[in-house]
């Protein structure tokens, strides 16, 4: 005789049917496209939330997200549970070169420093973008008296925004900020052999972390001069993208930057952007 574990049963895999229904409620929801071969993956991730909700199926698991009180409790779960949230400091480096070479320097030529320069992280993950961000616009104001800017960053994903917000980092994932940034703006934690550092009160309170989807209206009272979207379109359809990146072309101001991912393109979409280098454009 054969003994079973304890606890609930294994569920046997997402039956199809469910999966384009899961696969068209995700797109209609956050734009983001899971063709057949994301079959796998996500089932892969939501057996999480059938053991966190107790339930035996996939189908259980529909049901229960399909209803009003499921869609109106789940659906924020569910949103982290596929959303993707690879992140790094100072990830793409040259970016924040053309950004306090070029871009700010440039600004303060134009405008000078009064006024604030803004600037959005837009599906900012777990806070390594924006506390760059957040360095290097610091830097660029210690050397440039009078500059000022706020700094937004945004995601679709709670979870990760909790973890952003408390701006602590194992050390050993800091190895790319340069050791000046560390000294002056990183605090190490007080239990040494827990590895933690953590971002001082000036860099965390420079940041605004705010939840966002994309898919949904969104508009700010006054135009960013830099959008900060890097490795987050790539996720969308072509239509879906142009939609977005027209409307954060809305979000800018004359003449603000929208820097993207090197593995994004806008070649062949009609928008009223120039580049300036690499995967960095201009609004015309």
């Amino acid at each position: 005789m054969t003994l079973q574990p304890q606890g609930r049963p294994t569920p046997s895999g997402l039956p199809e049917r469910e999966f384009k229904r899961l696969a068209e409620f995700i797109y209609a929801e956050c734009g983001i496209k899971l063709p057949p071969a994301k079959k796998t993956m996500l089932e892969a991730r939501l057996h999480k939330r059938l053991r966190a909700l107790e339930l035996d199926s996939y189908s259980s698991y529909c049901e229960y997200l399909f209803s009003p009180k499921g869609t109106e409790l789940e659906l924020v779960n569910l949103i982290d549970t596929v959303t993707t949230n690879t992140t790094e400091f100072f990830r793409e480096p040259k970016h924040f070169d053309v950004l306090s070479g070029k871009v700010l320097p440039g600004h303060v030529r134009k405008q000078g420093v009064t006024g604030t320069f803004r600037l959005w992280s837009a599906g900012c993950s777990t806070g390594e973008e924006p506390h760059t961000l957040a360095m290097v616009l610091s830097e660029f104001a210690r050397l440039n008296q009078g500059f000022r800017f706020s700094l937004l960053a945004t995601d679709i994903s709670t979870q990760v925004l909790k973890r952003a917000m408390h701006g602590v980092y194992p050390e050993d994932r800091t190895h790319a900020i340069p050791m000046e940034y560390k000294k002056r703006y990183m605090l190490r934690g007080k239990n040494r052999s827990a590895g933690l550092v953590r971002f001082n009160e000036e860099i965390r309170r420079r940041i605004t972390f705010q939840r966002l989807n994309f898919m949904e209206e969104f508009a700010f009272k006054k135009p960013m001069h830099v959008i900060f979207c890097r490795n987050v379109i790539i996720y969308f359809d072509r239509p879906t993208q142009h939609g977005l990146l027209s409307r954060f072309c809305t979000c800018l101001a004359p003449g603000g930057h929208l820097f993207i991912g090197h593995s994004e393109s806008i070649t062949g979409m009609d928008l009223p952007l120039e580049p300036v280098a690499p995967t960095v454009y201009r609004k015309k």
